[in-house]
C-alpha cells in the first residue's frame, strides 16, 4: 500500500474542472495506474482519494495498492516546475497499528441510511442532511470500522459527560452529471476531525485501505491518522 500526496493550484482552469467535478476527478486519479484495483470484491484494497484544503492549499491525497505517477496531474493541474507529489510505503504504518493507541483523524465521507423498500418498491439510499445526523452516522460506523471515538469531559448540572472528541468541519454538495445516468449525481459529503482510540487493528486496516461508508470513487471513505 501507498500513500500519496500532491498540492493542486486553484487558479489553473484544469484543477478547477477537476475541483467542481468528483467523476472527472475520480477518472483523473486512476489515471495515475496501469490497471487501478477496482475494490469491487469484499475486503479488497482499492484507490481510495481525497481532497483537503489547509491553509488556502489544496491537497490530494491517495491510498491505494500500487504507487501512483502524479505527472499529468502535475502538468494539468498543479504546480509542475515546484510540486510533482509524492508517494511512501503504507504498510510499515499500517502494521504498526495497535489496540488502545490514540490518534487524531480526518474522515471525509458520505453519510447515508438505506430506507426499507416497501412493497413493489425499491429501497433508497437516503443523505443525512443534519450534522447530529452526519455526527451520530460516523458514532455507528466506528465500531465495524474497529476504533472508537474518544470522549472529552464536560460540565453540566449533572455533573461531567462525555462528549465525543468528533466535529464536522466541512460540508459540501456535488452535483455532477455521470455517464450513462439519466439525471445528475447528487452527493453530500461531511469532512470529520477528531480522536480516536483503537479497538480492532485488522479492522481499522481494513477500513483504512478499502473505505468506510458509499461513493468512494467520489472522494468519499478516506480516513487518515496523525499523532496526537
Amino acid at each position: 500500500m501507498f500513500l500519496s500526496r500532491i498540492q493542486l493550484n486553484p487558479r489553473r482552469r484544469d484543477a478547477w474542472r477537476l475541483l467542481g467535478n468528483p467523476q472527472r476527478m475520480h477518472a483523473a486519479v486512476l489515471a495515475g495506474f496501469p490497471a487501478p484495483p477496482t475494490g469491487d470484491r469484499a475486503g479488497e484494497a482499492r484507490v481510495l482519494w481525497r481532497l483537503d484544503e489547509d491553509e488556502d492549499r489544496i491537497y490530494l491525497y491517495v491510498v491505494s495498492p500500487g504507487q501512483p505517477d502524479f505527472a499529468h496531474l502535475a502538468e494539468q493541474a498543479g504546480w509542475p516546475t515546484v510540486e510533482r507529489g509524492g508517494s511512501k510505503p503504507y504498510g510499515p504504518f499500517l502494521d504498526g497499528l495497535r489496540e488502545g493507541q490514540r490518534w487524531a483523524f480526518r474522515l471525509t465521507a458520505n453519510p447515508t441510511r438505506y430506507v426499507p423498500a416497501k412493497e413493489g418498491g425499491r429501497a433508497k439510499r437516503l443523505a443525512h442532511v443534519t450534522v447530529r445526523q452526519q455526527e451520530d452516522w460516523l458514532l455507528e460506523k466506528a465500531g465495524s470500522a474497529g476504533f472508537r471515538v474518544t470522549g472529552a469531559p464536560l460540565a453540566s448540572a449533572t455533573g461531567p459527560v462525555d462528549v465525543p472528541e468528533v466535529s464536522v468541519t466541512r460540508r459540501t454538495t456535488h452535483r455532477f452529471d455521470r455517464r450513462g445516468a439519466r439525471a445528475p449525481v447528487t452527493i453530500g459529503t461531511a469532512q470529520f476531525d477528531g480522536r480516536l482510540e483503537v479497538v480492532d487493528p485488522d479492522a481499522l486496516r481494513r477500513a483504512m485501505t478499502t473505505g468506510i461508508g458509499a461513493a468512494k470513487a467520489y472522494g468519499c471513505g478516506l480516513l487518515t491518522l496523525v499523532p496526537v
